[in-house]
């Protein structure tokens, strides 16, 4: 106890490398939380993007469609929507994607058509929540597409588009007046997003079903939904939760995530070289000192745990300040759209990863944890080195010091 005592006021007093010490290791727990919750908010806020916007929480359909997602390869069961709503007890939607021709007065596009069943598609999406112009989807002969690319095509509400396609009927072409606008805040939505009725799809397409249900699901629970429907499926048939459709977006953020580990590593051995070089010279300046302590009685190794007590003390004070400010950041970030301009950015120069740019942090104690490695490395630092050099130092070359 006495060498805690000791310790506790050499840090005390030597406030000035004591607070040196304490900023690193703050600003390092600080980095390495503010970085742990942006990787989490990326990646959920990737998994919310297409399950609620691009695709669905739950993909249900041929597995033939996965490999070659078109009408040819729709479904052949009427009753498959049913038999799953009731199975599970979550809401059920119909869609039919298909390629087509999008054309104004002024301008063409090709898009990927989007049919749906307007009063189903509340349960598994929030695209019919996001119309900001007009209104959703009532019946057939109506559009509703995201705003940026009824400005590409020049259309306004009111107006008309055609959608040409040749798919199993044939050449087929179809005017729909265009009644709501999206701001979806995804940028693929807002870029390419073109919504029409299912009825409409049938017609353009001549497929009497759809290429697959999207079935709810809760955000994080997709998995465990698709297991509780394959066995429900017929043959040739496969149930697919939204992580497995992201395509490389999914890589991508598993690659972001093993990265922001290996970096708070990294920035907890920079922070631990820091508070090692910082004690590594206060060793020096009190040569003289520590050789008086030596002379008066104190081994060596006593004394080598009085300057690791010391940096322990000072790294602790940093990673208590850093805990505090970086979850009180965490906090805020979890009720404020902080990164969300970071992630429109981002949306604008990659419009296809699909990006949400209301983005929240999650706050998760597990944090602390991986912060705690600067407290942990900065103590094994301090033991190693500054330490060392005060075991190895004869103390009547200490007391002539001079440094």
């Amino acid at each position: 106890m006495g060498l805690f005592r000791l310790a506790f006021r050499n840090v005390l007093r030597h406030r000035g490398r004591t607070l040196l010490v304490a900023l690193v290791a703050a600003y390092v727990v600080f980095a390495t939380l503010v970085y742990l919750g942006l990787m989490d908010a990326y990646a959920g806020s990737v998994r919310r993007a297409y399950a609620r916007y691009i695709w669905a929480p739950v993909v249900v359909a041929k597995a033939d469609w996965f490999a070659d997602p078109t009408p040819e390869h729709g479904l052949d069961r009427q009753d498959l929507a049913d038999r799953i709503a009731r199975a599970t007890g979550r809401p059920v939607a119909p869609r039919l994607l298909f390629s087509a021709l999008v054309s104004s007065a002024y301008r063409n596009q090709g898009l990927t058509v989007t049919g749906v069943v307007p009063e189903a598609e509340p349960g598994v999406s929030e695209v019919p929540i996001r119309v900001v112009r007009g209104r959703w989807l009532k019946g057939p002969g109506e559009a509703v597409l995201g705003e940026r690319l009824a400005r590409r095509l020049d259309v306004r509400l009111g107006e008309r588009l055609v959608v040409t396609t040749a798919q199993l009927a044939g050449p087929q072409a179809l005017g729909l007046r265009v009644v709501g606008l999206l701001r979806a805040r995804v940028s693929t939505v807002d870029r390419y997003g073109l919504f029409v009725t299912i009825e409409d799809a049938r017609r353009l397409t001549g497929l009497t079903t759809a290429t697959y249900l999207a079935v709810d699901a809760p955000l994080g629970g997709e998995a465990r939904v698709a297991r509780s429907i394959t066995p429900l499926l017929p043959p040739g048939y496969r149930a697919k939760e939204v992580w497995a459709l992201v395509g490389p977006i999914k890589t991508d953020v598993e690659l972001g995530m093993a990265f922001a580990r290996v970096f708070g590593w990294l920035l907890a051995l920079l922070s631990a070289l820091a508070v090692t070089s910082t004690l590594y010279v206060s060793v020096l300046e009190r040569t003289r000192e520590l050789g008086v302590i030596e002379a008066l009685g104190m081994a060596p190794a006593r004394i080598a745990g009085l300057v690791a007590l010391e940096a322990t003390f000072a790294a602790g004070l940093g990673w208590l300040l850093g805990l505090a400010f970086g979850y009180g950041f965490l906090a805020h970030a979890h009720t404020h759209n902080v990164f969300g301009p970071l992630f429109a950015i981002s949306g604008e120069v990659w419009p296809d990863a699909g990006l949400f740019e209301v983005v929240y942090t999650p706050v998760r104690a597990w944090y602390a944890l991986s912060a705690s490695a600067v407290l942990v490395t900065a103590a094994v630092f301090a033991l190693l080195f500054p330490a060392r050099r005060v075991l190895t130092t004869d103390p009547a070359t200490a007391l002539r010091w001079e440094g």
